[in-house]
């Protein structure tokens, strides 16, 4: 979702509704923009601007407009990240790394020589991709298969979205609470570059499984990898 005017999450809707009603909100204007993933798929990065809505000035409870980061030694931090997972694969050859989706691990693949899908989850293993473009059917599957249902042997990848900080629930539905569940919550490793990582006031856990934010809550904070063998710990949005 790359358009402001949607609230962070239902409860965050909530608020944001009460608030109005109750005349504590002002309006403000807000894009209406999306992906044109045709284009995306071809390597190209357009996003269009459909129109303006008036929608409820709140900062605090509406996810705001995704930001694209560019920096100009980006791609040299990616591949320095590139080699810390490639490096940790070789490590634990029969570690099952999950790879969320968006241009940040796209580039990161590459670096790895390997061609990932554009807006699907792909899974690897021992430096090779062993499943490509899966659903949440095929991961439980590949899962189980893996580590016999047991907590452990798997990594999560995912990239928060710039801007909106969104690291769970917007754009990786493939890897649902029940996935998560599996891997563990300490199997989750955010990926994102310093200049990314500036644009973002916490991370924000929406999996629709209410009990499970809360577990992410609870911990407060994040590991996120920054660079090469560098790592930093992210705030936890709270709400």
């Amino acid at each position: 979702m790359h358009s402001g005017c949607f609230a962070a999450n239902t409860n965050a809707a909530a608020e944001v509704i009460h608030a109005w009603l109750g005349g504590d909100l002002l309006l403000g204007t807000t894009e209406v923009m999306d992906l044109d993933e045709d284009a995306y798929r071809a390597g190209k990065w357009e996003v269009r601007l459909y129109s303006e809505v008036k929608t409820p000035s709140s900062p605090r409870w509406m996810q705001g407009a995704k930001t694209r980061v560019e920096a100009a030694d980006e791609d040299d931090l990616l591949e320095g990240m590139a080699r810390h997972i490639g490096e940790m694969m070789e490590e634990e050859p029969e570690l099952l790394v999950i790879w969320g989706t968006g241009g940040t691990l796209r580039t990161m693949a590459r670096h790895l020589g390997l061609t990932k899908t554009v807006l699907g989850i792909d899974v690897m293993k021992g430096g090779k991709i062993v499943a490509s473009d899966v659903t949440e059917k095929s991961l439980l599957e590949l899962l189980d298969g893996h580590t016999g249902g047991q907590t452990g042997g798997a990594r999560i990848l995912l990239s928060p979205m710039g801007g909106q900080g969104f690291l769970i629930g917007r754009g990786n539905l493939q890897i649902s609470p029940e996935v998560i569940r599996r891997v563990g919550i300490d199997g989750v490793l955010g990926i994102g570059t310093p200049a990314k990582l500036l644009t973002l006031r916490a991370l924000r856990i929406d999996s629709g499984d209410e009990t499970l934010d809360d577990e992410f809550r609870l911990k407060k904070y994040l590991k996120v990898l920054q660079g090469y063998r560098t790592t930093r710990l992210v705030k936890v949005a709270q709400e």
